[in-house]
């Protein structure tokens, strides 16, 4: 196989992992983005026989810890309109829809090596050995945050995550 074909193959599973760590679709794009620029550039030093996925969320998980890295530096964001979140008229009215996004936002509170792990082998179905290869820590490590990040997302969905408030809850 084509090595850019099977790059190609990878984008959405990329883009996938880059929308689970960032805060929004369009951060997880320029991050898609900017791996995909960083890989083809780099392509020479991509080794022949080795796991071209993993090569691949290495780049991303490192370009999006250098992002977070360089946010920390510089000062924070004000929005100039007085509206820090978008103001809904009507709640929505699937459930599932309601399920998701509270799922979303127990994701963003989990700690980010436990949030790593969960998207590598919870979503992109990765085994221990990918996933530990990918975040460069033991395949013991990858158990025990996949563990703690397990429970901990249970007890986040379960009290509720925002501010003990489900919106499950509120439909009901």
């Amino acid at each position: 196989m084509d090595i850019t074909q099977a790059i190609t193959d990878e984008i959405p599973r990329l883009r996938r992992f880059a929308r689970g760590l960032s805060a929004s679709p369009d951060l997880a794009d320029d991050l898609v983005q900017d791996c995909l620029e960083r890989a083809l550039i780099n392509l020479d030093k991509w080794r022949e026989n080795s796991n071209i996925r993993a090569w691949l969320f290495t780049i991303l998980r490192n370009l999006h810890l250098n992002q977070i890295r360089a946010a920390a530096r510089r000062p924070s964001e004000v929005s100039f309109d007085g509206n820090a979140e978008p103001v809904v008229a009507t709640p929505p009215a699937q459930g599932q829809r309601l399920r998701l996004v509270e799922l979303e936002s127990a994701l963003d509170q989990l700690p980010l090596k436990h949030r790593e792990v969960l998207l590598l082998i919870g979503m992109e179905g990765m085994n221990y050995k990918e996933a530990a290869e990918i975040l460069d820590v033991p395949t013991g490590t990858i158990m025990s945050r996949l563990s703690r990040g397990r429970e901990r997302l249970r007890t986040l969905i379960d009290t509720g995550t925002r501010g003990g408030k489900s919106p499950l809850r509120r439909v009901k």
